[in-house]
């Protein structure tokens, strides 16, 4: 199944605004508790900034918000991959 149609919805802004304030969640909350949480808050953070930004709630801003905000962990992972494998090596 080819899921590429999904990066239509993604918005940049989005992504990085919850990149950052999953960033400062993983840092600054001293528990691991919150990393099993994180997922899901950047999902309803997602959410809530682009019905800001698009002062509606629709199928395509719900899917926009979604991709956006849960796509910043993927980023977040990867950029977490890159930094450990370049420590390592």
């Amino acid at each position: 199944m080819d899921l590429n149609f999904l990066t239509e919805y993604a918005v940049p802004i989005i992504v990085g605004i919850c990149l950052c304030v999953g960033y400062m969640l993983k840092h600054v909350v001293k528990t691991d508790v919150i990393n099993k949480y994180i997922p899901v808050i950047m999902g309803v953070l997602g959410v809530a900034i682009n019905v800001w930004i698009n002062m509606s709630f629709t199928p395509e801003v719900l899917l926009g918000g979604l991709i956006s905000g849960l796509a910043s962990t993927g980023m977040h992972q990867a950029f977490a991959n890159i930094i450990k494998k370049d420590h390592e090596g």
